[in-house]
């Protein structure tokens, strides 16, 4: 099959958002190929290439779209004949060439849709959102050696998708679906995904064997079936909203997270979501000295975090150090074991 007769399934959404489960799922579909069994971090095609930077060397899961080089349009210098060609043989030599429709999925894609129709022309995308509190909190969570203050999470939340709605109008094929909506009713949104892209859900749901996946933060081992669709829930989404809600009522931070949740309500509903639609009186403007105690907060939230960061990386380096000691030291051990067999 010839490449310029494939489509390239591209599938974006911030860290956490339901990504990995999504694009897991859609490779699945027929005549369908995704990345496996590369070793790389959830398979993700931004570990496969060398053309452009990965987001941990921008920043990060919650940071990586402040750096301006996260956001690629077809206007890259970075989109060169040569480095397209690269890019297509990188990803090619994971991808099974009896398939027609490729799927990639990276969650810095969100920022390079426009950099990718470039360099993939027949090119889709399928674009989840998830709730900018279960994002965020779960941000935090997975990524502690790189723990951002959870108003900065919030406000990467929005700068990423405003970006992502800037460039929506130069796409030619946008699929977009809410991390809600799909744990509410997979069968709807993989059969509707399936059209967008011109193929269907195979059948057979269950057998084939199990794969490795590699997570993020942990690098953990895990295995998912080959060829069953992956089940997903709303359960996750729920644990965060409570702990959300929570954090809304108990001192002495609540006024730290009230006055972020007022902060970005409005911004946040224009996507649908509110943070502030468990408290009684959600539409009560914030008061002046909330408005002056503020920032403060969020200088105390970004002094404790920096703080959490140090210790933890200082943490690693020194586990890192302790077992390089113990390797050098088991490997003189062990030469010296040889010598004394020798003589």
């Amino acid at each position: 099959m010839e490449v310029d007769e494939r489509k390239y399934v591209f599938v974006c959404g911030l860290h956490r958002s339901g990504t990995s489960v999504l694009g897991r799922n859609v490779a699945r579909f027929e005549d369908c190929t995704g990345f496996k069994n590369t070793g790389a971090t959830e398979d993700e095609g931004q570990f496969l290439q060398d053309i452009y930077p990965v987001a941990a060397k921008l920043g990060g899961p919650g940071r990586f779209g402040f750096d301006a080089r996260a956001h690629r349009t077809e206007k890259s210098d970075l989109l060169t004949p040569k480095n397209m060609r690269r890019l297509h043989e990188s990803w090619h030599a994971h991808w099974d060439s009896s398939k027609r429709i490729c799927i990639e999925k990276t969650p810095a894609n969100i920022l390079m849709t426009r950099f990718l129709q470039k360099a993939f022309p027949n090119s889709y995308f399928v674009v989840i959102r998830r709730h900018p509190v279960a994002v965020s909190i779960a941000t935090q969570r997975f990524w502690r050696i790189n723990r951002m203050a959870l108003h900065r999470l919030l406000y990467h939340w929005l700068h990423c998708h405003d970006v992502f709605a800037e460039d929506r109008p130069h796409l030619k094929r946008v699929y977009e679906l809410t991390y809600e909506d799909y744990v509410g009713n997979p069968p709807r949104y993989h059969s509707e995904i399936a059209a967008f892209i011109g193929t269907h859900v195979r059948q057979e749901l269950e057998g084939g064997h199990l794969r490795n996946v590699v997570h993020p933060a942990s690098q953990k081992v895990s295995q998912v079936w080959e060829k069953g669709l992956e089940e997903v829930s709303s359960v996750h989404n729920e644990k965060y909203l409570k702990q959300w809600s929570k954090l809304l009522e108990t001192p002495p931070w609540k006024g730290y997270y009230r006055y972020i949740g007022r902060k970005y309500e409005k911004r946040f509903n224009q996507y649908g979501y509110s943070l502030l639609e468990s408290l009684d009186n959600p539409d009560k403007p914030m008061k002046r000295v909330d408005r002056m105690l503020g920032p403060v907060y969020c200088s105390g939230a970004n002094a404790y975090t920096l703080a959490w960061r140090l210790a933890a990386q200082a943490k690693r380096r020194l586990t890192f150090s302790n077992a390089a000691v113990g390797k050098s030291a088991g490997l003189r051990n062990k030469h010296g074991a040889e010598a004394r067999m020798e003589a």
